[in-house]
């Protein structure tokens, strides 16, 4: 009699160095051993990585990491510390992180707190002592892996526990994460953009009202909506469109956010359908652009390996301009479904991917990427006055 169970590869039998502390073990049994920082504990999520340079605090509390372990390519993380005004976001969505090199002393007059530190206070789990190199090459070829970092006060690690544990975990497709990092209630938002010199600004003497739906917004996409004479009231990811036109706005915002784009557009499509019969002005990103495209009876897909970085280039193709971008999404908008009446207006250098989509017309627009920044180039930050004079006519 024969065995029918599908073969699962065996945890590789490489052995423990004398200095580890804790390990990343994926789900194909591979086991990379580190140095543990951060909280004690398993981290089990989706293993993805991020180019950027800077900004490593705003990148760990971007909540549309969340169900996502961040693997930073660039070598030194840690070095300028961390501050209070650098928070994306109330809470930590991402699961945990993968260093290079060990996180130094900090070297910047903002610094309040060391990394290490500020890890351990929002109970995240990191490694450091990985070759992200080979890692993030890993997962260039063969996609983002499930894997668990196992950071263990007293040292043991269990390898056949952590790949059990990370092959049992359902991965982002199919997941509605909106839901885990929306806000609980409708707020106000007024705060502008930091300045050098001036801390952050407030908007006194805002022209237009948008509302703001959370998906997961970063703070500073609403800074930038403030920054452009707004007054942001945001509501939760499950607001309806009753609930949304309700407020009288003058245009309506769908933020970014975490999971899949058809898990979240059960309860956010509906609505969205809602506000384009308005005929109000609508302005989406990244994970709002996926759900708009939904709406317009679009599909989407999950990427390889999914665009996260400060540095991608993005063609605008109604006037040739490229723009160097901020990104971090898993899914894209299947092109080839897009219906009648909607045109691509940005398309990414890298793999030819939708940017960004207009409904002709109409006063309707998305793009896949972050014009806000944090971090990353401010390239982007005009589509935020294009919105507003979308309202101004309308």
């Amino acid at each position: 009699m024969t065995n029918s169970a599908p073969h699962l590869p065996q945890p590789s039998l490489t052995i423990r160095p004398s200095d580890a502390t804790a390990a990343l073990v994926l789900a194909d049994g591979t086991v990379l051993w580190g140095r543990g920082l951060g909280a004690f504990g398993n981290a089990v999520g989706e293993v993805v990585f991020n180019t950027a340079i800077t900004g490593y605090q705003e990148v760990l509390t971007d909540p549309s990491y969340a169900g996502q372990i961040i693997t930073f390519t660039f070598p030194h993380i840690g070095n300028v510390g961390t501050n209070p005004e650098d928070y994306e976001a109330t809470t930590v969505a991402a699961r945990g992180c993968i260093l290079r090199a060990d996180v130094t002393d900090p070297s910047n007059w903002r610094a309040t707190q060391h990394l290490d530190k500020w890890l351990t206070a929002q109970g995240i789990s990191g490694i450091a002592g990985i070759d992200t190199r080979a890692l993030t090459r890993r997962i260039r070829s063969q996609g983002a892996p499930n894997g668990v970092i196992v950071y263990a006060q007293n040292g043991e690690v269990d390898v056949a526990s952590a790949v059990a544990k990370a092959r049992a975990w359902p991965g982002l497709e199919g997941m509605d994460l909106a839901k885990v990092v929306t806000c609980a209630q409708t707020y106000t938002w007024e705060q502008t953009e930091w300045r050098l010199g001036r801390n952050f600004g407030r908007q006194n003497a805002p022209r237009f009202h948008v509302v703001a739906v959370d998906y997961g917004a970063k703070r500073n996409i609403l800074r930038c909506l403030a920054g452009a004479g707004c007054r942001v009231t945001v509501l939760p990811a499950h607001a309806t469109a009753e609930d949304i036109l309700r407020q009288k706005p003058d245009g309506v915002f769908l933020s970014n956010g975490p999971g899949d784009p058809a898990a979240t557009g059960d309860y956010a499509v509906p609505a969205i359908r809602g506000i384009l019969d308005s005929g109000k002005p609508l302005f989406g990103i990244c994970l709002g652009h996926q759900m708009l495209a939904l709406a317009l009876g679009a599909k989407t897909y999950k990427m390889n390996t999914g665009h996260r970085g400060a540095n991608h280039p993005v063609k605008d193709l109604a006037t040739g301009k490229v723009e160097i971008t901020s990104q971090n999404h898993g899914f894209a908008v299947d092109e080839t479904t897009l219906p009648k009446g909607v045109t691509v207006t940005h398309r990414s250098l890298f793999d030819g991917t939708v940017e960004g989509l207009s409904v002709d017309g109409s006063p309707v627009f998305s793009v896949q990427y972050h014009p806000e920044a944090s971090p990353g180039p401010q390239d982007a930050h005009y589509l935020f006055r294009r919105f507003a004079d979308l309202m101004d006519r309308t």
